[in-house]
C-alpha cells in the first residue's frame, strides 16, 4: 500500500510542477528562477516532455511499474503537448505573409552583434537589403556604428549615429542606434549611467525623442539576462522598459532577455509590455527562437522584439536565419510598422 501511496504523491507532484512551467504566469513565478528559463526554451522543454513520455511508456510494459509509468507518462506528454500547444498559438513564421507597406511606414532592424562579431559591410548589406530606418544594435560601440552609418550614406540610406556606453570594460556595456534623417532629428534623453529611473541596470539602453516632438519615441533596448545574479536586475529592467511605453506613439526594439511569458503582468490597456505590443505576436512570428544561433529556431528562445504602441500596425515581421554564421549567437529580426488609422 506504501509504495502505491508514494508512487501517487510523485505522479501527482510531478503534475503540479508540469502545470506551472508550462504556464507559470497563472501562478505569479514567470519571472522567478527555474520557471522563466524553462518557458524561455518551450521547444525544448515540450522536446524533453516527448523523450520522457517515450521512456516511461516503454516502462509501462514492465508489470510492477505499469500504473506509475503509464501515468508519469501521461503527465510528461500533456506537458509537451502544453508547451508545443503556446508555441503553435503564436506561431512560426513562414513567407508570404507580409502585407504591403503603407505610407510613412517606418522599418526596424535589431541585431545583438555579440560585441561587434559580424563586421559593417555584413550589418549594412543586411540594413540596405532590408530598407530600414532604424538600426538597433545592442553590443556595438560608437565607432562600429559610424562604421555602418558612413557606409549606409554610401548606399544611399544615410543615418545619425546614437551610442551609450556605460564603460569601455566590454563592449556589451555599448548600444547603439542608428535613425533615419527621413525620420527628423532626433535627442537622447536616457542617463548614460546603468540603473533606473535613468536607465536599464547592467547593459544600456537608448531612449531617442524628435527634437521637434513630431514622431515616434524611439527605445532601443537591451536587458540583463536573467541568470541567478542578475535576476533581480532582470526584473527591474522589464520594469524599466515598460514605463518607457506609458503613454502613446512609442517604438521599442533590441535583446529584451525576455519572452512574452516573462512580459505577464507588465501589460497596460492590452499592451505585452507597458502599451506596447509584439510585432512577432501580431504577424505570428513569436514561437520563432532569436537566441542562440546554434539551435534551430523552433528549440530558441525569442527574446529579441519590436515592440510598439497602438499608433502603428504590423505589416511584416521576420526573423532572419541566414545570417546564422555571421558569429553573433542572436539572429537578427526585421518588423516593419505603419501609422494606423
Amino acid at each position: 500500500m506504501l509504495p502505491r501511496i508514494l508512487g501517487w504523491a510523485v505522479v501527482l507532484g510531478t503534475a503540479a510542477l508540469a502545470a506551472i512551467l508550462v504556464w507559470p504566469q497563472a501562478f505569479g513565478l514567470q519571472d522567478q528562477w527555474i520557471a522563466a528559463h524553462v518557458v524561455a526554451l518551450r521547444g525544448v522543454a515540450a522536446a524533453g516532455g516527448i523523450a520522457a513520455a517515450a521512456v516511461f511508456a516503454l516502462l509501462a510494459l514492465v508489470r510492477p511499474l505499469r500504473w506509475f509509468a503509464a501515468a508519469m507518462a501521461i503527465v510528461v506528454a500533456l506537458f509537451a503537448l502544453g508547451n508545443v500547444g503556446v508555441l503553435a498559438v503564436r506561431g512560426a513564421g513562414g513567407a508570404g505573409d507580409a502585407a504591403a507597406a503603407a505610407s510613412g511606414s517606418v522599418t526596424v532592424l535589431s541585431w545583438n552583434t555579440l560585441g561587434e562579431v559580424p563586421d559593417a559591410t555584413t550589418i549594412t548589406d543586411l540594413a540596405l537589403a532590408e530598407g530600414a530606418d532604424v538600426i538597433v544594435l545592442p553590443e556595438t560601440t560608437g565607432p562600429l556604428g559610424e562604421q555602418v552609418a558612413i557606409a549606409m550614406r554610401e548606399g544611399g540610406s544615410p543615418m545619425w549615429v546614437h551610442t551609450v556606453a556605460f564603460d569601455e570594460i566590454a563592449k556589451a556595456r555599448s548600444t547603439t542606434i542608428l535613425i533615419s534623417p527621413d525620420l527628423g532629428d532626433y535627442r537622447v534623453v536616457s542617463e548614460l549611467v546603468p540603473g533606473p529611473p535613468g536607465n536599464t541596470n547592467t547593459l544600456p539602453s537608448i531612449v531617442a525623442e524628435p527634437v521637434d516632438g513630431d514622431g515616434p519615441r524611439i527605445v532601443a533596448v537591451h536587458a540583463v539576462a536573467p541568470i541567478r545574479w542578475e535576476l533581480r536586475n532582470w526584473r527591474s529592467d522589464l520594469d524599466w522598459i515598460a514605463e518607457r511605453c506609458a503613454g502613446g506613439n512609442v517604438i521599442m526594439a533590441g535583446d529584451f532577455n525576455g519572452t512574452l511569458d516573462h512580459f505577464a503582468g507588465r501589460g497596460v490597456d492590452g499592451g505585452d509590455l507597458g502599451r506596447c505590443s509584439d510585432a512577432a505576436a501580431s504577424a505570428g512570428w513569436a514561437a520563432v527562437g532569436t537566441w542562440p544561433t546554434d539551435l534551430p529556431p523552433m528549440f530558441g528562445s525569442p527574446i529579441d522584439h519590436v515592440l510598439a504602441t497602438s499608433d502603428w500596425t504590423v505589416d511584416s515581421f521576420e526573423v532572419i536565419e541566414a545570417l546564422d554564421g555571421a558569429g553573433s549567437d542572436h539572429r537578427p529580426i526585421v518588423a516593419t510598422l505603419s501609422p494606423a488609422g
